[in-house]
C-alpha cells in the first residue's frame, strides 16, 4: 500500500503532530468524503506501507522528527509558487519556503524532494513574462537541490472562478500553455532540473516534457529497493498517471486557503474543521459519531517477492 498524505490537505504543515501520533499508534481512520458515516481503519505498520508521499507547502513542522520514518520510504511534493498573500494568504513566503526545501533536501536527499511549480495561473498580472522570470529565481535556487520539478495548468472550476475572481484569472489556451512550458523547460534544463506535467491532455513531449506520476512507482521502487506490482490509479481522473494510493486527508481542512484550492470549498467549514482536530484521535478531525460504521480497510504491500539468489 502506498499512503498518499495528502492531496485533499497539507498534513505536513498543519498535523504533524497527529501525524506521527498515527505512526505510533500504528493505524488512523479516514472517513469516506462521499459518505462520511463510512469510515476506514488503516493499518500502518512498515510491513504493508510500501512509501509515504507527503504533500506540502511547508513541511518544516514535521523535519526535526523524520527519524521517526526510520523503517518507510517516503518523500516529498513540495508546492513552490510564490504567488504571494493575495492567491496564497497563509503559505510562507517564497523566500521562507525556498530556505525550508534546501534545508529538506539536505536531510532526506534531492532525489526525495520534488518541486511543484502548480497550477500555473495566467491572468492580466500573472502573464507568461511573470512566470518565466519567477519560475527562474526559483530553480536557481533549488538546482542542485532537486531533479524534477512537475508542472500543471490551473482548472478553472466554478468554485475556483469564484475564488479568484478578483484576479480575473483567465481559461489558458493550448498555445499559451505550448509557450510557457517551451519556456520553463528551457529555464530547467539550465538548471539540470527535470520537468514533467501533472495530468494534462496536451502532450509537451517535444519540448522535454513527459506525462509524470506524482504518486510513482519508479521513484519509490528506487527509494526502497523493491520491485512494485502497483497499477494504475482508478479512482484519479484518466489523465492522471498516478499508480494507486491510500488517501488519509480530508477535504475543507487547509487553512493556507490558497484560492485556486479545489480540495477546500467552503471557508467556514475549514476553520470548523480545523478546531475540531485533536492530535490526540485516530480521525485528522471530528470524533466517531452516532451511526458511524468502522471497518477494517484491507490492506497489503505491493512489493513484489524477491527471488532467492541460489
Amino acid at each position: 500500500m502506498i499512503i498518499s498524505a495528502s492531496r485533499r490537505t497539507d498534513i505536513p504543515a498543519f498535523f504533524s503532530d497527529w501525524f506521527y501520533n498515527r505512526i505510533t499508534e500504528g493505524y488512523l481512520l479516514v472517513r469516506n468524503p462521499m459518505n462520511h458515516h463510512q469510515v476506514s481503519r488503516i493499518n500502518l505498520s512498515p510491513k504493508v506501507v510500501d512509501c509515504i508521499v507527503f504533500w506540502s507547502r511547508n513541511p518544516s513542522r514535521m523535519m526535526d522528527r523524520l527519524h521517526v520514518l526510520q523503517d518507510y520510504s517516503f518523500y516529498f511534493q513540495f508546492t513552490l509558487t510564490g504567488y504571494g498573500q493575495r492567491l496564497e494568504p497563509n503559505v510562507p513566503s517564497c523566500r521562507e519556503a525556498v530556505a525550508v526545501f534546501c534545508d529538506l533536501s539536505e536531510i532526506i536527499g534531492k532525489d526525495r524532494v520534488i518541486w511543484r511549480y502548480d497550477p500555473i495561473i495566467l491572468s492580466d498580472q500573472l502573464n507568461i513574462e511573470y512566470h518565466a522570470a519567477r519560475f527562474e529565481e526559483i530553480a536557481r535556487h533549488l538546482s542542485g537541490k532537486t531533479g524534477r520539478c512537475v508542472i500543471s495548468f490551473v482548472d478553472m472550476y466554478k468554485k475556483s472562478k469564484r475564488s479568484m475572481a478578483s484576479i480575473a484569472g483567465i481559461e489558458i489556451l493550448a498555445e499559451q500553455m505550448i509557450e510557457t512550458a517551451s519556456i520553463l523547460s528551457r529555464i530547467s534544463s539550465e538548471y539540470n532540473i527535470e520537468l514533467t506535467s501533472c495530468a494534462e491532455i496536451i502532450d509537451l513531449e517535444q519540448y522535454g516534457i513527459n506525462h509524470g506520476k506524482c504518486i510513482d512507482d519508479k521513484l519509490i521502487e528506487e527509494i526502497s529497493g523493491f520491485t512494485l506490482a502497483v497499477k494504475k490509479d482508478p479512482t484519479q481522473r484518466s489523465e492522471c498517471n498516478c499508480v494507486a494510493s491510500v488517501d488519509i486527508g480530508a477535504y475543507n481542512t487547509c487553512v493556507h486557503e490558497c484560492l485556486y484550492c479545489y480540495a477546500n470549498y467552503n471557508h467556514n467549514r475549514v476553520h470548523r474543521n480545523y478546531a475540531a482536530h485533536d492530535p490526540q484521535s485516530p480521525l485528522l478531525f471530528g470524533e466517531i459519531r452516532p451511526g458511524d460504521k468502522i471497518h477494517e480497510r484491507k490492506v497489503v504491500s505491493c512489493r513484489k517477492a524477491q527471488a532467492p539468489l541460489f
